[in-house]
């Protein structure tokens, strides 16, 4: 069920209707339109959503620091000094971090969004507001949560290689700027589609986490696409994230596999991914309420 609101005027001999409802859903218009409208609110999820998340911690705020650092200690220790897996020539504390955080803006992107009817199902059932801010809201928290690491990454970058840093500025801001936004974007398309589908079929939450962990091996996070086999880097690089990895890891290193055809390939079926799972979480959204 579509709510439209008719604030028009009618004639004195008959009453002013303030909510008009009607047993529509659309694909494109309704809830689109009204998301500027509740700009308000989309801001106050997003700061609901991030207190959440570090109140009652031990560490609070700074596990957004401690997480990837850990991670990055286990991967130097295992990938590195353990099997010796190849870097490119790069330093091995920058190659890792430059994926981790990487594929932590997509895979919270991706599962935060895949819930949203599961998490905010009595929310949703009380008051009326665009579905669609929910799954923004969780984006522009990871964004906050990405730009927290980033400059992790970026000190360590003037540290152990400045030059990269103060000799190309647009090569290393245009790859984090089409990066970030084609990664998280990507995530995004992918949670409005699954977010319909786990809203009916609840074990569909486990083939998410699934997902989410096969699509990091197809993906340059641990290794460099340079090293995998010509006949198959190919269908490697149908994965639309492969060609953005190796992209950020040029513009601030100076060193990636990828082309520019590939970059267009990756922005462009991004695109068309979340321009499918926005219509389908708008069609569709609405009419869920019931099985929720």
């Amino acid at each position: 069920m579509e709510t439209i609101f008719d604030l028009s005027q009618t004639t004195s001999s008959k009453k002013s209707w303030a909510w008009e409802i009607k047993p529509e859903s659309f694909w494109w218009k309704g809830q689109f339109l009204q998301l500027w409208s509740y700009r308000h609110l989309l801001l106050r999820l997003v700061r609901r959503d991030f207190l959440i998340h570090h109140q009652q911690t031990l560490l609070g705020p700074l596990w957004i620091v401690f997480q990837p650092v850990i991670v990055l200690i286990i991967y130097v220790l295992i990938f590195e000094k353990a099997v010796g897996l190849s870097t490119d020539g790069l330093p091995p504390s920058l190659f890792y971090l430059s994926g981790i955080i990487l594929w932590t803006l997509f895979a919270e992107c991706f599962t935060g969004t895949s819930f949203t009817f599961i998490q905010n199902g009595s929310l949703f059932g009380k008051v009326y507001f665009p579905r669609l801010i929910m799954p923004l809201s969780v984006m522009l928290v990871n964004f906050i949560r990405f730009g927290i690491q980033f400059l992790i990454f970026f000190v360590m970058l003037l540290v152990v290689d400045p030059r990269q840093v103060i000799d190309h500025p647009l090569r290393w801001f245009s790859a984090m700027i089409f990066s970030t936004v084609v990664v998280a974007s990507f995530g995004l398309g992918m949670g409005l589609i699954f977010s319909i589908l786990t809203a009916k079929y609840r074990d569909l939450v486990n083939v998410i986490h699934l997902i989410v962990r096969l699509l990091m091996f197809a993906t340059p996070i641990i290794y460099p696409l340079s090293i995998v086999d010509p006949a198959f880097r190919l269908w490697v690089s149908l994965n639309p994230m492969c060609p953005v990895v190796e992209f950020f890891r040029f513009g601030f290193m100076g060193q990636g596999t990828f082309t520019g055809v590939q970059l267009l390939y990756s922005a462009g079926s991004t695109l068309l991914l979340v321009l499918a799972g926005s219509l389908l979480f708008n069609k569709f959204g609405n009419r869920l309420q019931d099985v929720i």
